[in-house]
């Protein structure tokens, strides 16, 4: 059974920085040859695909987030991170990973908030 944690959220100023990561279990998983992206719900909106990195770190960004976020990965650890930089009060959402375009059952996800 597959079991995805994400932690790292918070409530940041515009302009702010985060650092999100999610971790991986599970027996059957082969992290290191999945690849993983981080999503976003947002209120009253759908939920969106912002970063994916594949297993030879190809990477892809949405549009409103290039240039200030990066995804990166540590299979060892079966882990994934996003660096959020020069956050908006828009980048406002929960924050979920999971496996790209195959869906694994969602984590609980991190809050985050952009708010002065």
């Amino acid at each position: 059974q597959v079991q995805l944690v994400e932690s790292g959220g918070g409530l940041v100023q515009p302009g702010g920085s985060l650092r999100l990561s999610c971790a991986a279990s599970g027996s059957i998983f082969r992290f290191l040859t999945t690849t993983m992206g981080w999503y976003r719900q947002a209120p009253g909106k759908q939920r969106e695909l912002v970063a994916d990195i594949a297993s030879g770190n190809k990477i892809n960004y949405v549009d409103s987030v290039k240039g200030r976020f990066t995804i990166s990965r540590d299979n060892a650890k079966k882990t994934v991170y996003l660096q959020m930089n020069s956050l908006k009060p828009e980048d406002t959402a929960i924050y979920y990973c999971n496996r790209v375009p195959s869906l694994l059952p969602w984590g609980q996800g991190t809050q985050v908030t952009v708010s002065s």
